[in-house]
């Protein structure tokens, strides 16, 4: 008999999700902070496995169990932060012994109109893994709270166009601040950073000399990511905060080093050079080489003739 595959519910409104979680109707059907800083929301009360068609920023300021994002979990300590997007699979915390913290969640429809709604997509914490949380200091979580305070002030108040103003203009502040806190966290998280890159320049070396990239491609960020074990997302923030370029850029400045590397000790042709490192059009390569090089593949080799 065929196994059926579970079902992954989708839960597209924020008064669906308050009845979900017996709680009250929400004060603004487009926006809600659920607080369980005081009194903890049985979370369990969602499906096991969910798709959200809001934004989430959750700050935990205390958890003592697990949270399921899409297929992996993390043990949150204190004052962590993380972001979910619309569309993402994710899923309840389990195995509750006092949690406290709070949700914004935030329907797409509530920032139009605003530039933050199209602002908010260029935020790459959003497509973060549960493991790649925002871990924050003391000092960081005060400033995370004055915030969700604030935003709660206005909830609780008479919605008006400056409130909603207001509201806006608290999450821009807050996603600001954690774009600061993020960068802080990638350099002073010198355990998990400090070998990325011999791991990156050894992945990229492994690559060309064993995966035989003529019939894989050329590496993608996605294939980095895999193997160092972080979101692609995630990889590309860490290494532009350590050395100014993101991981596309490092697989262009690798791709860069070995073509000048067969250029210059093989009679390869261009083409064959190009297919050796996993172009599929030869074009690709010599556009590539160019932009990078300010020279063509054959100007190049002509130095060395």
């Amino acid at each position: 008999m065929k196994s059926e595959t579970p079902r992954i519910s989708k839960l597209e409104s924020i008064p669906e999700i308050h009845r979900m979680l017996g709680l009250p109707g929400p004060l603004h059907p487009l926006i809600t902070l659920m607080d369980g800083t005081e009194k903890p929301i049985d979370m369990s009360r969602l499906p096991a496995s969910y798709i959200m068609g809001l934004y989430k920023i959750t700050f935990v300021t205390k958890l003592g169990g697990k949270f399921r994002y899409g297929q992996s979990y993390y043990d949150f300590d204190e004052g962590s932060l993380l972001f979910t997007a619309p569309n993402q699979l994710i899923g309840h915390t389990e195995k509750y012994d006092g949690n406290a913290g709070c949700s914004l969640i935030i329907h797409p429809d509530f920032l139009q109109s605003y530039p933050l709604a199209r602002k908010i997509k260029q935020y790459g914490f959003f497509s973060y893994t549960a493991n790649e949380a925002l871990h924050l200091s003391e000092q960081e979580r005060a400033t995370i709270s004055s915030i969700y305070a604030i935003i709660k002030q206005e909830l609780n108040s008479r919605i008006d166009d400056f409130s909603h103003e207001v509201i806006i203009a608290q999450i821009e502040l807050l996603l600001s601040y954690a774009k600061r806190f993020y960068k802080r966290q990638f350099l002073t998280r010198q355990a998990v950073t400090s070998d990325l890159l011999q791991q990156l320049e050894e992945l990229l070396n492994a690559y060309f000399e064993e995966e035989n990239p003529a019939g894989r491609g050329v590496p993608t960020v996605q294939y980095l990511a895999d193997r160092l074990h972080y979101s692609p997302n995630y990889l590309s923030d860490v290494l532009r905060s350590l050395t100014g370029l993101n991981a596309q850029q490092h697989i262009h400045q690798k791709l860069i080093e070995k073509s000048k590397e067969l250029l210059s000790t093989t009679k390869l042709t261009i083409s064959e050079v190009a297919y050796e490192l996993g172009f599929e059009h030869p074009q690709s390569f010599s556009r590539l080489f160019k932009m990078k090089t300010r020279i063509s593949p054959v100007e190049f080799r002509s130095a060395f003739s």
